[in-house]
């Protein structure tokens, strides 16, 4: 069935699926005819959405019509279940039914299940956490394959590093510096990328480092820099705690005798086994309580933004009192 159900807080990654779409199934003249988009705001979106894709084509190429921001698998009235349940098995083969959103489907609710049993696609667009390091310079080493820029191994690092998993900042990196690449076969070096590439000397995983050397003045000043940078609240605490985990997960195993760094990697959740040399250095001062100790904390934390409770002040609170568990390992 023609139906495609997109979700997931990679906004660009998603956008450049939804265009490819839009190119593969209307035909640029018949464009005004064919296309539909259903704010998510509009009253009885999903409803006339339904209507609409029933519609017979006009002239060359399809019907494409999508649903923006939907709520129809987190919460589906009964009324809207219905129509679905009668129009996904008859939607004519050249109208295609677009249904995107930032969050998770609900794997529970009956309109889920539908979409799911009628789709050609349903497919996330996950940011790469910012801890799996991995994974990033795999994604930075994929956008210049398919942009044509050559990078060494370091100048992927350090692309990684400088963008995070922002993959919009990282195609609109990557395509400055094919530019001025073109006509060049030689990778770009690290001193090019340096004076390139945008400068982000402060991330989420710095804020880290300084906190587990108990190091407040700098935790502070880090966490200062990302809040200046727009940097939201809870994408730093989710940083944060994917980062205290997988140090206690590396600890735990160091602490019971396990020294099989591919055994090390697989429970701690890491791609790579070669980190787990660095990750154990981070925390050889640490124990396997100071870290346990940061988790509450870090989920205290997490709570309390959720509901509402002023950012700044509450990340800085937070940050002092993990800085005063880990300081202990240095003193």
């Amino acid at each position: 069935m023609p139906i495609y159900v997109y979700w997931g807080e990679d906004d660009f990654a998603m956008e450049k699926a939804i265009a490819m779409l839009r190119d593969r199934v209307l035909d640029p003249q018949w464009i005004s005819f064919n296309y539909t988009s259903f704010p998510p705001d509009q009253a009885d979106a999903a409803i006339e959405a339904l209507n609409q894709v029933m519609t017979p084509t006009f002239g060359a190429g399809g019907r494409l019509v999508w649903l923006i921001n939907t709520t129809v698998c987190q919460h589906c009235p009964e009324n809207v279940l219905a129509e679905l349940g009668r129009s996904l098995p008859v939607i004519p083969e050249n109208s295609f039914l677009l249904l995107t959103s930032r969050n998770k489907p609900d794997e529970r609710l009956k309109s889920t299940k539908l979409l799911k049993q009628f789709a050609t696609e349903f497919r996330e667009f996950p940011l790469i956490p910012p801890w799996k390091t991995e994974l990033l310079v795999q994604s930075v080493n994929q956008a210049a394959q398919t942009l044509g820029v050559k990078l060494t191994a370091k100048t992927s690092e350090l692309l990684a590093e400088s963008v995070g998993n922002d993959t919009r900042l990282l195609y609109n990196e990557m395509e400055k510096l094919r530019l001025y690449a073109q006509n060049s076969n030689k990778p770009l070096d690290v001193d090019i990328i340096s004076k390139l590439v945008r400068n982000t000397t402060q991330n989420s995983l710095q804020l880290a480092a300084a906190i587990r050397t108990g190091d407040t003045a700098k935790a502070l000043i880090t966490l200062a820099d990302l809040i200046n940078a727009s940097e939201p609240g809870l994408r730093i605490v989710a940083t944060l705690i994917g980062q205290f985990r997988t140090w206690l997960w590396v600890k735990i195993m160091m602490e019971s005798g396990e020294r099989n760094q591919q055994a090390i990697a697989i429970a701690a959740d890491i791609g790579n086994p070669k980190r787990i040399y660095f990750l154990q250095q981070e925390i050889r001062l640490l124990s396997v309580q100071q870290l346990i100790s940061c988790l509450p904390l870090l989920l205290e934390l997490e709570v309390s933004l959720k509901q509402g409770a002023s950012e700044m002040s509450t990340l800085q609170t937070k940050v002092i009192e993990l800085c005063q568990i880990c300081r202990g390992s240095s003193q």
